[in-house]
């Protein structure tokens, strides 16, 4: 199995939940197809840090929760698939994945 190092920022409330500061790095499997994905990456972040479970994604479906976004190298992924291929600049680690808590009010 291949694994890419991975570079994920996750907003503050997040990083404080994890007890991280910072980036966080990952090693990521690729999937079947050898690809690197938003589900990969979610997923090794869920392994790593448990806390997290559910912060980010719904227990139950997986799904994103309505106010976070996905962003890589200046597009938001947010309602790509899980299973899309992320940009080189991620595999490679040239660029991070972006876990951002969505901001609303009125």
């Amino acid at each position: 199995m291949v694994a890419h190092r991975v570079r994920v920022v996750i907003p503050p409330h997040l990083r404080a939940l994890a007890h991280v500061e910072g980036e966080v790095g990952l090693d990521v499997a690729l999937d079947a197809h050898g690809r690197l994905t938003q589900r990969a990456v979610l997923d090794a972040l869920e392994a790593r840090y448990p806390m997290l479970c559910g912060a980010i994604r719904d227990h139950v479906t997986h799904e994103r929760r309505a106010f976070i976004r996905f962003f890589a190298c200046q597009e938001d992924l947010s309602l790509e698939s899980p299973d899309a291929t992320l940009p080189d600049a991620v595999t490679s680690g040239a660029e991070p994945f972006l876990v951002v808590g969505a901001l609303a009010g009125g």
